[in-house]
C-alpha cells in the first residue's frame, strides 16, 4: 500500500484540484487508559495547560517544597511529561552543550524515564544524530537540539528529534522504530520546536523546518500514513486536535494562515488568513468553536478565529485581531480572558470576546544574561498562573482581570536556563532546567 500524500501549494491557496485519495485504512488500537493525573504531551492532555484542581504548593526554593531533584546529562528546552509513575524528559549532549564541544558528529539526544516517586532514572535511551544538524550558532543557541516535548499513549513514548526523525520506545526503553521526517533546514537555520501529538492510531509530527511537511505516522510501526506538504516554514507551534459542531479538526497556525485539516487523512478542510507574518511559535489556544492565534515576526499579533467550514473561511471567521501578542509562550484562556506572558516581560490580560487589553503590566525587564525573558508557557493551576522565566524564577499571577503579582520562586543554586513548560500531575509540579528536573510538592 502507498501512503496518502497531500500537497499545499502555498499559504494562500486552496485549489479545487487538490483531491487526495485515501489508500491506507487506519486500524483501531485502544489506548491504555490515561488518568486525571497524567500529563502525556506538551501543554497537558488537551493542549490547554490547565489544571482545575491541585494542591501543588505555589512557593518553593532550593530547600522548600522540593520532593526530589534529578540531574540531567545535558541541557534541553523540551518539557517533561508524566504517565502513571513515570516522568519522561529529553536533553542532548556532545555538541554545543558545554565549552569545547565543537564536534557535531558527537551530537546525541537522550530520552530519560524517571521515577515519579523519587526522580531516580528507570531507564535512559541514547539516540546519536543520524545527519548533520544546523550549526551551533545564532538563534539555535537559544534553545538547542532537544526542544520538542515527547508524548505518550501509555503503551509507547514518542519523540521527535528534528533531522534525526521521529522515534518510538516501549515503556521499558526499547526503541521500536525511527522514521525520518526530512533533513532540510529553514532559511534562518533556527532548528525546529513543534512537539508530536498522538491521535488515535497516528503520531502527528510538525516537521516544518525539516521538510515543510506535517506527517501522520502509524504510531505502532512508524510508517507514513499521510503527509501534508506546503509552503509553511517558520511554523513552530504544536498542532492540536479540536472538536466543534461534531467535527474533529487538526488545527495548526502557520505564517499568514490558520489551517484545519482532517486528522485521519491530512487533507485541508479550511483555512483562514490571520496575517501573522514570520514565525508562529505559540500553539493555538482552544475555546469551543474558536481558536486564538498568537505570534509572528518581526512584529507579533493575535487573532480570534471561528473554527470550521470549507475552503477559505476568512471573511466570516476572523472575530478580532490585535497587536497584543506573545512571541514564544502559549497564552492561557480562563473565564473569558486570555492571559499572555510575552517576550518583552509583560503580563497582559485580553478580553477574549473583543480582543481588547484589560491590563498590561511589566513583570520582568529582561532575562538575566540577556535575551528574551520568557520561553516557557504559563500553566494554570486552579486560578493561579505559574509563569516560568528563563533565568529569573517562576512568577505566580492570579488569573483574574486585575493584575497582581503574588510572588516569585527562584532556585538560587541553578543558574542555567529554564525553557521547559512545567507539567502537573496530581499535587506535584515537574519543572526542568538545562541542568535538572525538579519535583515540587508538599513534603
Amino acid at each position: 500500500m502507498e501512503a496518502l500524500g497531500v500537497t499545499f501549494p502555498g499559504t494562500r491557496g486552496f485549489p479545487a484540484a487538490m483531491k487526495p485519495f485515501l489508500v491506507l485504512a487506519l486500524t483501531t488500537l485502544s489506548l491504555h487508559a490515561a488518568t486525571s493525573t497524567d500529563w502525556p504531551r506538551f501543554l497537558g492532555p488537551t493542549g490547554a495547560a490547565i489544571v482545575t484542581e491541585s494542591k501543588v504548593p505555589l512557593k518553593w526554593s532550593d530547600s522548600e517544597n522540593i520532593q526530589w531533584k534529578a540531574e540531567m546529562p545535558g541541557p534541553g528546552s523540551s518539557s517533561p511529561i508524566v504517565f502513571g509513575d513515570k516522568v519522561f524528559v529529553t536533553c542532548w549532549t556532545g555538541y554545543g552543550d558545554k565549552e569545547g564541544a565543537n564536534d557535531m558528529s558527537k551530537l546525541t539526544r537522550h530520552l530519560l524515564c524517571l521515577s515519579k516517586v523519587d526522580g531516580k532514572v528507570i531507564w535512559a535511551a541514547k539516540v546519536p544524530s543520524s545527519v548533520e544538524e544546523d550549526p551551533w550558532k545564532g538563534f539555535i543557541t537559544e534553545h538547542g537540539y532537544a526542544t520538542h516535548t515527547p508524548t505518550t499513549d501509555g503503551e509507547r513514548v514518542y519523540v521527535f528529534f528534528g533531522k534525526s526523525g521521529a522515534l518510538a520506545f516501549d515503556m521499558e526503553g526499547k526503541q521500536l522504530w525511527q522514521t525520518s521526517c526530512g533533513t532540510g533546514s529553514g532559511r534562518m537555520r533556527w532548528g525546529s520546536a513543534g512537539s508530536p501529538i498522538v491521535h488515535g492510531d497516528l503520531l502527528i509530527v510538525n516537521a516544518n523546518d525539516e521538510s515543510q511537511t506535517i506527517f501522520g505516522l502509524d504510531k505502532k510501526t512508524g510508517k507514513q500514513v499521510w503527509k501534508a506538504e506546503g509552503d509553511f516554514g517558520m511554523a513552530y507551534g504544536t498542532p492540536n486536535i479540536l472538536q466543534h459542531d461534531g467535527v474533529t479538526d487538526l488545527v495548526i497556525a502557520v505564517p499568514q494562515e490558520l489551517w484545519g485539516l482532517n486528522p485521519e487523512t491530512g487533507k485541508l478542510r479550511w483555512y483562514a488568513v490571520h496575517g501573522l507574518s514570520g514565525n508562529v511559535s505559540p500553539s493555538v489556544v482552544p475555546d469551543d468553536d474558536t481558536a486564538y492565534v498568537f505570534g509572528g515576526f518581526p512584529s507579533t499579533r493575535s487573532a480570534a478565529i471561528k473554527l470550521g467550514g470549507k475552503g477559505d473561511i476568512t471573511a466570516n471567521a476572523i472575530l478580532w485581531s490585535s497587536n497584543t501578542s506573545s512571541y514564544v509562550p502559549t497564552p492561557i484562556l480562563k473565564d473569558g480572558h486570555l492571559y499572555v506572558i510575552n517576550d518583552q516581560g509583560f503580563a497582559t490580560c485580553i478580553d477574549a470576546k473583543t480582543g481588547q487589553d484589560v491590563y498590561r503590566e511589566r513583570v520582568l525587564m529582561g532575562a538575566r544574561g540577556g535575551g528574551k525573558p520568557f520561553y516557557a508557557s504559563p500553566v494554570l493551576i486552579g486560578d493561579k498562573l505559574v509563569c516560568v522565566s528563563r533565568r529569573d524564577g517562576a512568577f505566580i499571577i492570579p488569573a483574574k482581570p486585575e493584575f497582581e503579582l503574588i510572588g516569585s520562586n527562584v532556585f538560587s543554586l541553578d543558574k542555567s536556563q529554564f525553557h521547559g513548560t512545567p507539567a502537573v500531575s496530581g499535587d506535584q509540579l515537574f519543572l526542568r532546567s538545562d541542568k535538572a528536573v525538579y519535583c515540587i510538592g508538599m513534603k
